[in-house]
């Protein structure tokens, strides 16, 4: 099953760079590389790694997570290993009040920090999808946007009661109960079908 997973993880890292280099320059393109790429050796072993001080991430690509009122913590533990994978910031999105979103996200400060990942919480007005869309427009620098699969967001992409290419960026579910994430779609601009990875 981790071979598996090992897998999936790096299916999605490739889609998140694929994406990345859509929208950008060829010197922006090539330094999102060099960034991805800082640091690492083939004599580097995960003991090292592991064993290195943590430093926040303030890369400029990030990774968005759509939250409700709970978040589950096989949904974190996934955006956060996401997060220190790529070297990619976390912006949370939430309609939710600031107080609320700050009480669901308190049990992770502690896994954030240890991890090094620099999260900023955004809350948004409106209707939840116009909202996301239009925030996701704005930001370039989101690579991809996740949410859980059984949430207000995940459940409308699967049962297609929204566009899929309603939003500006990839879109994974994750799976809350079994820890698997799965990225639903590529952007429309790609045109491709929707690929179902796990």
């Amino acid at each position: 099953m981790n071979a598996l997973t090992d897998t999936l993880k790096k299916m999605l890292n490739a889609l998140a760079y694929a994406d990345a280099g859509e929208n950008l320059t060829g010197l922006q393109k090539a330094r999102l590389l060099s960034q991805g790429m800082e640091g690492v050796t083939a004599a580097d072993d995960t003991a090292t790694v592991a064993a290195a001080p943590a430093t926040t991430l303030k890369a400029g690509r990030q990774v968005a997570l759509y939250i409700g009122s709970e978040l589950p913590a096989e949904m974190m533990s996934y955006v956060v290993q996401t997060c220190a994978r790529l070297k990619h910031g976390l912006t949370v999105l939430s309609f939710q009040t600031e107080g609320s979103a700050q009480a669901t996200l308190e049990p992770y400060q502690e896994m954030l920090k240890t991890a090094g990942i620099d999260m900023q919480l955004v809350t948004l007005i409106g209707d939840p999808l116009p909202g996301l869309a239009r925030y996701l427009r704005a930001h370039p620098e989101v690579a991809f946007l996740a949410c859980k699969e059984t949430g207000y967001l995940g459940r409308s992409l699967l049962n297609g009661t929204q566009r899929q290419s309603a939003l500006p960026v990839p879109v994974v579910l994750v799976e809350s109960h079994g820890g698997n994430a799965r990225s639903l779609r590529t952007p429309a601009k790609h045109n491709t079908d929707s690929s179902h990875v796990a």
